[in-house]
């Protein structure tokens, strides 16, 4: 918009009409506000790109994880059947035709425990000091694998052993010993050994030495390392380190899986008297194998073995949650 030269004259200095103003800046504005618009919209697309991206990305790798989802399962399926096919054809009687009978042997021994009931204390009581020796096999071994579980704990801890070089080698020893299932052991042992409770006590204290060592060395990492590093400073051993430093912080743990590992033994104590390794298994085994005429000690015997394993259970269970919760009223003394 042009002013002429009279306009100009009477207009006053440095003054310019508003009217005029909004009109001359209007397409200034307008052109503004459009680039402004055009970099927003440039924006939302630099945006949205690697948003979907990342939505096709994601939807790529779940189906692929579907994928190998489904792989495994009809891999495990047909390994399940193929197992169970092979297994069947090669025993001595059939899984379908025998599964009609399954229940005839615990029938038996229910009807004979029954008929004899009056006699099934007696033959509690004559059993009793065979379950006792199951229990001092399970109570041997458990502290036994524990002493050294503990030991060895403590040298395949990170941060806290003595040598590190002897953390895989002694890591892949108590893999083995936890590998090795009880009762292959124990036959090794009856064989060198002869029967009785002494093979069955070395077996499953080697079990336990690898369960507990690998349970006590997580837990050995939970410890803070600074009464540790307090006690270096003095001048303390690698023994005072661990005995004042570690162990008090992590007693509780250790008794709570020392505690569940002694259910556990009396348990595996019991299954290996089958194999001859003494204890109330080995009679178990015997009372089993006369047949017809000794089902009611049997059941005296399953009887003894189950309130036992419940008691231990239910003991044991107490005073571990009261270790692990805080709520013992006595300390710990080491």
């Amino acid at each position: 918009m042009t002013l002429t030269c009279q306009s100009w004259q009477r207009a006053k200095p440095n003054r310019i009409d508003r009217r005029d103003l909004k009109i001359s800046l209007a397409p200034v504005r307008s052109g503004v506000s459009l680039l402004s618009q055009g970099h927003i919209v440039n924006q939302t697309f630099e945006t949205v790109r690697p948003v979907q991206g990342i939505k096709d990305s994601y939807l790529a790798q779940a189906r692929s994880k579907r994928l190998m989802n489904l792989i495994l399962i009809v891999v495990f399926v047909v390994m399940l059947v193929s197992g169970f096919t092979t297994a069947d054809h090669r025993n001595a009687g059939g899984f379908w035709a025998g599964l009609p009978n399954i229940l005839d042997f615990p029938a038996d021994v229910v009807g004979e425990a029954i008929a004899r009931g009056h006699l099934l204390p007696g033959y509690m009581v004559k059993y009793f000091p065979s379950l006792l020796e199951t229990v001092n096999i399970a109570a041997a071994s458990t502290l036994l694998g524990a002493m050294i579980g503990l030991v060895l704990s403590l040298v395949i801890t990170r941060g806290l052993a003595p040598v590190p070089w002897l953390i895989a080698p002694v890591r892949r020893l108590l893999d083995v010993l936890r590998a090795v299932p009880e009762i292959v052991v124990a036959l090794v042992l009856i064989f060198l050994l002869g029967g009785g409770p002494v093979p069955a006590m070395i077996a499953i204290a080697l079990h336990t030495v690898g369960a507990l060592g690998k349970l006590f060395s997580e837990v050995n990492e939970n410890a803070s390392l600074k009464p540790v590093e307090g006690l270096a400073s003095v001048g303390a051993g690698w023994g005072q380190r661990m005995w004042f430093g570690v162990i008090p912080q992590v007693a509780p743990n250790y008794l709570s899986y020392a505690l569940l590992r002694f259910e556990i033994n009396i348990r595996a104590s019991a299954i290996l008297g089958f194999v001859g390794a003494g204890g109330i298994g080995y009679d178990l085994r015997n009372t089993m194998s006369w047949g017809q005429g000794k089902f009611d000690e049997a059941a005296a015997i399953f009887l003894l073995l189950f309130l036992t394993i419940v008691a231990v259970d239910q003991i044991s269970s107490k005073f571990r949650h009261r270790l692990t919760d805080g709520q013992a009223s006595a300390k710990v003394m080491l």
